[in-house]
């Protein structure tokens, strides 16, 4: 049974500001430089008239990890993250996918940016499945918490930005 993941951020910026706060190139390296963690790459970004697609590769220390995945992993957890957003509508509508190679689990998710009228509202929804019998939904339950703390950090770290100017 997978465990969900719920996440709604607004901003006061337009929804083409946070778009490109969201998915250009330099916001998401400097997201990286900021939030990463170990190891933190931007693997591949491509923009096109149809949207964008980037894949980040995020680190997490193995002494920050529960002893329940330090057991079935050995070392620093590396995250690969799949990103793909594309026009929808007068907002953008997009798709998350992650997993961890050589453990047995992914991460779904999709999320919307739109409009509300004083700014902007990205909703994000998905879930988390860890197919390991016995400790998978306790690790479901695990991770699913800190993607939410991480897309929390993530709309942070968006509204100082577009609050910068960048």
């Amino acid at each position: 049974m997978a465990s969900r993941i719920e996440h709604r951020a607004t901003f006061p910026h337009s929804v083409a500001d946070v778009y490109a706060a969201q998915s250009s190139e330099a916001a998401l390296r400097a997201r990286l430089a900021e939030l990463g963690g170990k190891h933190a790459t931007l693997e591949d970004h491509t923009s096109t008239s149809d949207g964008v697609r980037y894949t980040l590769l995020q680190g997490v220390p193995a002494e920050k990890l529960p002893q329940a995945v330090r057991s079935l992993h050995k070392g620093d957890l590396m995250v690969r993250r799949e990103h793909t957003w594309a026009p929808s509508g007068a907002g953008y509508t997009g798709t998350i996918k992650a997993h961890v190679p050589g453990l047995p689990g992914d991460i779904t998710a999709s999320t919307e940016l739109t409009g509300d009228g004083q700014g902007s509202v990205q909703a994000t929804r998905g879930e988390v499945t860890v197919r390991i019998p016995l400790v998978g939904g306790k690790l479901e339950g695990f991770v699913a918490e800190q993607v939410t703390r991480l897309l929390e950090r993530e709309a942070e770290f968006t509204a100082t930005w577009l609050a910068h100017g960048n």
